[in-house]
């Protein structure tokens, strides 16, 4: 009994021993190995051939709260290539739907240069999967289309987000890289990546430019 304390005392010693060896190596978390990571190349981009009768353009978000050349320039710089595909799309007859963002944002807040033209459909702030919450997969398919091009502003959100649930739900998905913008050239990459690797998206989703979209 009396070497008990003693006993306890060696226990403590050697533990705290321990931990102090072992705590410089805990130090090294994966947090601090996310430092070395490489950034992956970017996706081969190819042309998009679609049928206009089957396709539809989803244009989302892009307001006045989100897409100036003071809160998001790269998505301001943006706006002429996708008013150009916009154009194109609804010439050929394809459907063109959009969605707003940002607070209080109504469809008077959509940027002049992609205004919708009158009776197109305007989802309201839904978040960044515009499937949920709203009808958008019944209108789609009641409609015929197979094909879904996607367009928005921020590319992590409602362009990530959107066009995996189309994939998912067996939609051929079109994403031209220059026309989803974010705060910085990071969140693009990895919208990119994302689409063009994850299992049950990348089969069904074709990353492309504006100019390599044709009808």
């Amino acid at each position: 009994m009396q070497q008990t304390p003693i006993l306890r005392g060696i226990a403590a010693g050697v533990l705290a021993g321990l931990f102090l060896a072992i705590a410089p190596l805990r130090a090294d978390t994966i947090i601090d190995e996310w430092g070395t990571a490489k950034f992956p190349a970017p996706p081969q981009l190819k042309p998009a051939k679609v049928d206009a009768k089957q396709t539809a353009m989803l244009v989302m978000d892009f307001t006045m709260q989100t897409c100036s050349i003071e809160r998001r320039p790269r998505c301001f710089a943006s706006l002429p290539k996708i008013a150009k595909l916009v154009g194109e799309a609804r010439a050929k007859g394809a459907l063109v739907i959009y969605s707003i963002a940002g607070s209080g944002a109504t469809a008077a807040s959509i940027v002049p240069q992609l205004g919708p033209a009158p009776g197109e459909t305007i989802l309201p702030a839904l978040g960044p999967d515009k499937f949920i919450g709203s009808d958008l997969e019944q209108m789609l398919k009641a409609k015929g289309i197979k094909t879904v091009i996607a367009v928005g502003t921020q590319a992590q959100t409602s362009v990530l987000h959107t066009a995996s649930a189309a994939a998912l739900r067996g939609f051929a998905v079109v994403v031209p890289v220059d026309g989803m913008s974010s705060d910085d050239t990071f969140p693009e990459l990895y919208t990119t990546w994302h689409l063009s690797t994850a299992s049950r998206i990348n089969d069904r989703v074709t990353l492309t430019k504006t100019d390599m979209v044709s009808f």
